[in-house]
């Protein structure tokens, strides 16, 4: 992030205020007509109806231990936990609920300033806490969750993998 306020040495003459005023200007309008191109381009791929989100599928979580589901809900994406790993009898959630089809990512819609990214609602199973997300797939092809409390910059990303493999009765991982 560029300071606008942070004095790098420049001379102290109005001459050189104007000077970097002058410059300033130019390369934020540069910036700007770059952004405004740029931004053009992907708006005509995404209105595109056959283009499907690169986060629709199954993915395994990061400790292995689960898979997720997401798709179309309507005109949001969502995403279900579809199979688990255990050894005894399923896990439950808070309320006492089996976690096999537990919907836990909800509301994601394209994120606007970001192409290919996502904004929705991840649900903690554990306490039934509600936080903000983002969504998208990594240049490796690995889906990136961030769980986040107001802002991104309080959160945490987790990297999830393509899921091929089956799924069990009672969404058993095998």
């Amino acid at each position: 992030m560029h300071d606008t306020n942070k004095d790098n040495g420049a001379r102290s003459s109005m001459t050189g205020i104007m000077h970097r005023l002058a410059a300033t200007a130019a390369s934020t309008l540069s910036a700007m007509a770059i952004a405004v191109t740029m931004q053009g381009a992907p708006a005509a791929r995404a209105d595109s109806p056959a283009a499907e989100p690169d986060v629709v599928g199954h993915w395994m979580t990061r400790d292995h231990d689960g898979v997720f589901e997401i798709g179309h809900c309507g005109q949001k994406l969502c995403g279900r936990l579809v199979g688990l790993r255990y050894t005894t009898e399923m896990p439950r959630d808070k309320r006492g609920q089996p976690e096999c089809n537990l919907p836990m990512l909800d509301g994601f819609t394209p994120d606007r300033d970001e192409q290919g990214h996502w904004n929705g609602h991840v649900t903690d199973p554990d306490t039934g806490h509600v936080y903000h997300a983002k969504l998208w797939v990594s240049q490796s092809g690995d889906l990136k969750l961030r769980g986040f409390v107001a802002v991104p910059l309080f959160g945490e990303t987790e990297t999830w993998s393509r899921y091929t493999g089956t799924i069990g009765p009672a969404c058993k991982l095998p």
